[in-house]
C-alpha cells in the first residue's frame, strides 16, 4: 500500500481504541467511509469501552428546564428572541426547589438546571438559587446550562456549589458557526467561556449538533479536533432537529447513523467522558435513547420541570418529554433500559479520568 493511501478503516477503529486520537485524515476516513460491517465494529467497541470504565450502568440526572425566554436569536433555536410565536414561561426559585426536592424524592443526585440566556435571571439570582439547592441538597451535584457568562459569574456560581457547566459549543468553524448564530454571538466568546470554567474548576461539557444546516465533514473533523484537545469531562451530541418558527424550518434533520457513528467516536477518544443519549437522539426515533446507549452512552435526563411547562421548552418541533424521558416515568426508563442489559444509577457519576492504559482497552476484535 502506497504511503499516502488511507488506512483500513478496521486499522483506523482499532488505533483510535488504542490510541484515543486519530489526526484530521484518520477521522475523515471514518466519517466518509465506513460501511456497516466497520460501524457495527465501532459501536461494539466504544460500548465495550463505556462497559469497562462503567459497568451496564447509565446515570440519570434530573433535568429542570428553567425558563424558555431568551436575549439570543440563534436561527436553529425554537425559543430565539424573535419567535412571537414560543409560549415564554420561567420557573420561580421555589419552583425550582420544589423540582429539585421531587427529584431527591424519586431518587435523583445530579440536578441538571437549563435554560435560554434569561436576563431576569441575574447573577445574584442564579448565585442564590445555586446556593440553596446546595444547602437543601448537600450532597447533590449540580449542573448548570445557562449559556454564556462572564467570568466573574461563573466564578460566583462556582463558590455557591455548582459542580459542572454545559456549553456546547455546536461548530469549530467561524464562518459555520457564524451562520447558525446572530451576529451578538462569537466562537471566540463560546471557546473562551469554555476555557473559563475548566480554568474555575468545574467539570466542563461541550458538543455539537450533527447535521446542522451548512455543516461538512471538514465542520466535524474541526470538531473532533477540538474536543479531542480540550477534553471535556462532559460531551453532548444531538442530531439537529427543526423548529417550525425557525429560519431553519424546512432544513431535514440530521442523521441517525452520523449521530451515531460521532457518539462511537467520543466515546473511544474519551474513555471516561459523560456523554448522554439526549433527548433529541429519542425524539429522532423512538428508540434513540436505547440506541444512543448502545453506541457508548452512559448518561439520560428525565424531565423534572412541572409537566404543564415541558412543552413550552420548545428547541425543536415534537420534543419527547413524556414516558421515559419524564422523571415520574423512572419505571418505563428502566423497563426499556433492562431490555438492553443496562441499569439506572442514581449516583452523581463524577467524572474520575483514568490513566492511559498501558494496554489496548478491553475491545472486541
Amino acid at each position: 500500500m502506497d504511503s499516502n493511501d488511507p488506512l483500513p478503516v478496521s486499522e483506523l477503529i482499532g488505533r483510535l481504541c488504542r490510541e484515543r486520537r486519530l489526526d484530521a485524515d484518520g477521522y475523515r476516513s471514518l466519517l466518509t467511509h465506513c460501511p456497516e460491517e466497520a460501524l457495527d465494529v465501532l459501536h461494539a467497541r466504544a460500548r465495550a469501552v463505556a462497559e469497562e470504565r462503567f459497568g451496564r450502568r447509565v446515570f440519570v440526572r434530573g433535568l429542570i428546564e428553567v425558563s424558555s425566554y431568551c436575549r439570543n436569536d440563534c436561527r436553529y433555536c425554537g425559543i430565539r428572541k424573535s419567535n412571537r410565536q414560543a409560549v415564554r414561561y420561567r420557573l420561580s426559585p421555589d419552583t425550582v426547589l420544589a423540582c429539585c426536592e421531587e427529584g431527591y424524592r424519586l431518587g435523583f443526585r445530579t440536578f441538571v438546571l437549563q435554560g435560554g440566556e434569561d436576563p431576569w435571571f441575574t447573577d445574584e439570582r442564579v448565585e442564590r438559587l445555586v446556593s440553596d439547592i446546595r444547602r437543601t441538597f448537600p450532597d447533590a451535584a449540580i449542573t448548570l446550562s445557562l449559556g454564556e457568562k462572564d467570568t466573574p459569574a461563573y466564578e460566583r456560581f462556582f463558590r455557591a456549589g455548582a459542580n459542572r457547566y454545559l456549553l456546547r459549543h455546536e461548530t469549530h468553524n467561524p464562518a459555520h458557526y457564524r451562520h447558525l448564530h446572530p451576529e451578538s454571538l462569537s466562537l471566540d466568546n463560546r471557546l473562551r467561556c469554555l476555557a473559563d470554567l475548566r480554568r474555575i474548576g468545574y467539570q466542563t461539557g461541550t458538543g455539537i449538533m450533527v447535521g446542522s444546516p451548512g455543516q461538512t465533514t471538514e465542520h466535524l473533523v474541526e470538531d473532533l479536533l477540538f474536543i479531542q484537545s480540550f477534553r471535556p469531562q462532559m460531551i453532548g451530541i444531538g442530531p439537529f432537529l427543526p423548529h417550525r418558527d425557525t429560519p431553519f424550518a424546512l432544513c431535514p434533520p440530521g442523521s441517525l447513523r452520523q449521530t451515531l457513528l460521532l457518539l462511537s467516536l467520543f466515546r473511544l477518544s474519551h474513555p471516561d467522558a459523560l456523554i448522554p443519549a439526549t433527548t433529541a437522539l429519542a425524539t429522532l426515533v423512538p428508540d434513540g435513547r436505547e440506541q444512543g446507549i448502545l453506541a457508548g452512552a452512559n448518561v439520560v435526563m428525565p424531565n423534572l420541570s412541572p409537566p404543564e411547562q415541558r412543552a413550552h421548552y420548545s428547541l425543536y418541533d415534537h420534543k419527547a418529554a413524556l414516558g421515559a424521558e419524564a422523571a415520574e416515568g423512572l419505571a418505563l426508563l428502566q423497563e426499556r433500559l433492562h431490555a438492553i442489559g443496562y441499569t439506572i444509577d442514581f449516583g452523581r457519576g463524577d467524572y474520575a479520568e483514568t490513566p492511559a492504559p498501558a494496554r489496548p482497552p478491553a475491545c472486541p476484535s
